[in-house]
């Protein structure tokens, strides 16, 4: 990296923060430390960080009553590490607006991959991404056009619709919850098998082979992630 990045590690257990520290700083990450909820909100104010690790058992408070508050100071990615695996954990931080959620252990390669994927995020946020090229799809999100090996394929408004907000998110696990209420609307946000019927359609339509999917991934019991190589 040309720069050194600011990123904050909140996590209340010594040795999970000196092995976070020594993963990232080789990378060009200047990194900040919190133990507490409270201190991790008076980092946010004087570091600013680019990306917050976030553990979810804190002493003060729970992570995910955090998130949202760490998300108005300053709405930057956060990755959670928690030994918590169950779906709903991981279901209530993606919707509270964490970007992603690695369980403890994990590997260095793992957590590495998973800052890469959720820069890349941000900065596409920031400056979109109005044309994307995998392989041999074509995707223009400013004229909602999808060509494969330069054949147009023909998806409905709503297919679109969902197949756009997957790729401006590209890498990141959005929730059932999420693309819902995003693509048909408050009202239809509990209607998952309805989701999985247009998830299988589009795979139907842009993946090579709908049946071992590499664009469209599932996150079992949450939602579902586009792959953004």
């Amino acid at each position: 990296m040309s720069r050194l990045h600011r990123l904050l590690i909140i996590e209340d257990e010594a040795a999970i923060r000196r092995l976070l520290r020594t993963i990232v700083a080789p990378h060009g990450w200047e990194v900040a430390e919190a133990t507490t909820g409270a201190a991790a909100l008076e980092q946010v104010r004087h570091t600013l960080p680019e990306l917050i690790l976030l553990d979810l058992g804190l002493p003060d408070m729970d992570g995910l009553d955090l998130i949202a508050r760490l998300k108005r100071e300053r709405p930057v990615p956060i990755i959670v590490l928690s030994s918590r695996d169950r779906e709903a954990d991981k279901v209530t931080a993606l919707d509270l607006g964490a970007d992603d959620y690695v369980t403890k252990p994990f590997s260095e390669g793992e957590l590495l991959a998973r800052i890469r994927t959720a820069l890349r995020h941000a900065v596409q946020q920031v400056g979109g991404r109005p044309h994307i090229q995998i392989g041999d799809l074509d995707i223009d999100l400013v004229m909602r056009q999808v060509r494969r090996s330069g054949e147009r394929v023909h998806l409905s408004p709503r297919e679109f619709d969902l197949l756009n907000l997957l790729v401006r998110h590209g890498g990141r696990i959005l929730t059932h919850k999420q693309i819902l209420e995003q693509v048909w609307g408050p009202a239809q946000a509990e209607e998952v098998h309805y989701l999985r019927v247009y998830i299988r359609q589009l795979r139907q339509k842009i993946e090579a082979d709908p049946n071992n999917p590499a664009l469209i991934l599932t996150e079992p019991g949450i939602g579902y992630r586009f792959s953004d190589p």
